[in-house]
């Protein structure tokens, strides 16, 4: 079996086509995403963003509330999301040296997961604070977008830290 075979591509019929994926034979189970990635600047518009000093104002307070707005969004973005009612959306930053850590958790109770909620939570609030920010640092970089935990579903628990 080669590789291609290995994987089940739920998204896709028996055909090959595209479709959403019927989730009314799941029953509703708790489930929890977390989604990290890192936005790399220079040092002086760290500090201006740990300040709260930047020209267009807190940046992160600003990003969190784009980071849990987009989450709650996600089945308008991604045409194959089912549309949730997501029971909570938390954006925590972590600032280092060179860059800022965006970690976005998404929980709900349904009959599929949030994965690409937490995911999108994440690379909205990172895009927000790269937009403003990149009046003064146009050598940003957004890097390592990527599921690092999810929990509850038929397929079960995953934990980046793990693999």
């Amino acid at each position: 079996m080669n590789e291609r075979e290995a994987v089940d591509l739920t998204h896709l019929d028996s055909s090959g086509q595209a479709h959403m994926v019927d989730v009314l034979g799941k029953d509703p189970t708790r489930r929890r995403a977390v989604a990290r990635c890192q936005v790399q600047m220079s040092t002086e518009t760290l500090s201006l963003v740990a300040g709260g000093e930047a020209q267009k104002g807190d940046v992160l307070a600003v990003a969190r509330v784009a980071g849990i707005q987009a989450a709650k969004r996600t089945s308008e973005l991604i045409p194959l999301c089912h549309p949730l009612m997501i029971g909570s959306v938390a954006i925590d930053f972590e600032l280092q040296p060179s860059h800022i850590v965006v970690a976005a958790e998404v929980e709900t109770f349904e009959r599929t997961g949030v994965e690409m909620e937490a995911l999108t939570a994440c690379s909205v609030a990172a895009l927000t604070i790269y937009d403003m920010c990149k009046s003064g640092d146009k050598n940003m970089t957004i890097t390592d977008l990527a599921l690092w935990e999810k929990t509850g579903g038929k397929s079960g628990d995953y934990s980046r830290r793990s693999n």
